[in-house]
């Protein structure tokens, strides 16, 4: 982990650090978050989280600097082993291993902790920094979207990019 990252389960409480985190252009445009989301939405969405979901927090000196979650792939049992990730980091720091922090705590808990075999997620293809993150993790493009969502007045591509677990555990 980077210098003074604490990494944790998020608390209903964090709900205005995570909005802030959303507040910043260069984290909700990463994702499919809108701008201008509203406080209500994130302390609704914390206090509560679906059963089965992980929602972890990135803290420095105490204060939200990120967030990262695993959520249920689908409904159906045949997809129980998969889960698709989130992240989003505030702008200042980007670049200064929050980002890793957050991926070694969810790798970690999938891997050791939960039955979880496959990991999920879409990335805009022009977003370098989380591509070569999620590849250090062991994640790999398996397709590209086109015109996969509307981004500052834009449509952009997006890649499904997935980390099958390194190791399967024996029978």
């Amino acid at each position: 982990m980077g210098v003074g990252i604490v990494v944790r389960r998020a608390e209903p409480e964090d709900y205005e650090g995570v909005w802030r985190t959303f507040q910043d252009e260069s984290a909700y445009s990463g994702t499919l978050q809108p701008p201008f989301a509203s406080r209500e939405v994130w302390r609704k969405r914390l206090a509560e989280m679906p059963e089965g979901d992980f929602m972890l927090v990135a803290l420095v000196d105490g204060q939200v600097v990120g967030n990262a979650g695993l959520h249920a792939a689908g409904k159906s049992p045949r997809r129980a082993h998969a889960m698709h990730l989130g992240m989003a980091v505030r702008q200042e720091w980007q670049g200064k291993g929050v980002g890793t922090a957050l991926m070694r705590a969810l790798t970690t808990l999938a891997d050791g902790w939960l039955n979880v075999f496959r990991i999920e997620l879409t990335v805009y293809t022009d977003n370098e920094r989380a591509l070569a993150l999620y590849r250090k993790f062991g994640f790999v493009v398996e397709g590209t979207h086109k015109s996969y969502a509307l981004r500052g007045g834009r449509y952009v591509d997006s890649h499904s990019m997935a980390r099958v677990k390194p190791k399967t555990p024996p029978v």
